[in-house]
């Protein structure tokens, strides 16, 4: 290693791989280092509850995301940074690294969140990393039977992922309907039957007390005192964000690090991306947004600026799911709790557009099994004054 960088990344997520990239759009020559906690170099983390389970023809070697190689990027890897030092520009490791930087990017993204009574264990997993990934697979199918909590975005695809990989699944979620805080109650409901037709056993409107993990299995006690026997529990109840190293360095911290339209943080020399950013969106108004197109575009534009390219992060992310034969890509707000209206294209939710409202303005659009729209979906949110169910109707086909 050097004692200095040209260019520090902190996170070798898919926002610090984007940000390598982009540095070496800029400046093909300069020193880079990208630090990352975890044990292994960048991968396509949305693979780790998609494709690797759902597509035959997506093979493991697929999800490396070669950021050394194609950046020409030194990694920094199973070490964490503790402290940035923003009057020496130097960061430190807990490994007692101590490295500087001419410009930092942070994009530390964060850590999933954890559940009171349930340890991490062999049996136990909160699921973020390709090494959770290997741990799932060997403790899922032949029959098995794996405890899914959480009812989001990274529970309703690994429960749908392992269901399909015959696993037996159990499904333990806050809602009363699943997905029912973010898809309007008829979709939400027909979304709910699709589980239970593929053989997932929901428990609704549930929250786990505690889980003990032993050498053959795991007994899950629910709060309402039911309990539950399985071979494994992963948990997918989201992340919280890692804004206590910039709050730290005395950057501006809100809901995320606070940065400009170029991504530069409160200290001229430090720049933020991805999961942990709360950015300028032109559309949508200031936001923090935790999706891969964001993380890889945001990334991107992130260390173009970091070489010196001065340019506005300007796009406005779409975030997207696949559950069964389903897939939806979604712009903005989606809140089960705004008034909607809906646009099937195909009777049975088989195709269409729910449009979100707040305040006489469409504030989110759904893409239902409707492809190659979000550009339009960004019209939509940007310019569309009309919001009257027969205006909306048949905006987006």
């Amino acid at each position: 290693m050097l004692d200095s960088y040209d260019y520090v990344v902190v996170g070798a997520g898919m926002a610090g791989d984007a940000a390598a990239r982009g540095i070496r759009e800029v400046d093909p020559d300069g020193t880079l280092l990208v630090i990352g906690r975890e044990p292994t170099a960048p991968v396509t983390r949305p693979a780790l509850t998609k494709k690797l389970w759902t597509d035959p023809d997506f093979t493991f070697d697929q999800v490396w995301l070669a950021t050394a190689e194609d950046a020409r990027a030194e990694l920094l890897l199973g070490e964490s940074v503790i402290a940035v030092d923003t009057g020496a520009r130097t960061v430190t490791t807990d490994a007692d690294v101590t490295v500087g930087y001419g410009r930092l990017l942070l994009a530390t993204s964060g850590h999933p969140r954890r559940l009171p009574g349930v340890e991490e264990s062999g049996r136990i997993i909160y699921f973020r990393t390709v090494r959770d990934y290997e741990r799932l697979r060997d403790l899922a199918g032949g029959g098995r039977h794996v405890v899914v909590v959480g009812g989001g975005y990274i529970g309703t695809e690994l429960a749908a992922a392992l269901v399909q990989n015959d696993t037996r699944v159990t499904l333990v979620h806050r809602q009363d309907v699943l997905t029912g805080a973010t898809f309007p109650d008829g979709l939400a409901r027909h979304v709910e039957r699709r589980y239970a037709d593929a053989g997932v056993t929901l428990l609704r409107g549930s929250t786990v007390a505690s889980a003990e993990s032993g050498a053959d299995g795991v007994t899950v006690r629910l709060a309402d005192g039911a309990v539950v026997e399985a071979d494994a529990v992963v948990v997918g109840a989201g992340i919280e964000v890692e804004t206590d190293l910039a709050r730290a360095a005395g950057l501006e911290v809100g809901d995320g690090i606070a940065v400009d339209d170029r991504l530069r943080t409160s200290d001229p020399h430090v720049w933020a991306a991805g999961d942990v950013a709360l950015y300028p969106d032109r559309i949508l108004g200031r936001r923090r947004v935790e999706h891969v197109d964001n993380a890889t575009s945001m990334g991107r534009q992130a260390g173009r600026n970091l070489a010196g390219a001065d340019e506005p992060y300007d796009h406005t992310p779409f975030f997207y799911s696949d559950l069964f034969e389903y897939g939806y890509e979604a712009v903005g707000r989606l809140d089960a709790s705004l008034e909607t209206v809906e646009d099937w294209h195909e009777d049975g939710f088989g195709a269409g557009v729910v449009y979100y409202l707040d305040g006489g303005r469409v504030a989110g659009v759904l893409l239902w099994n409707v492809w190659d729209a979000t550009d339009r979906a960004r019209e939509v949110l940007a310019g569309q004054t009309d919001v009257r169910t027969e205006a909306l109707r048949g905006l987006i086909r």
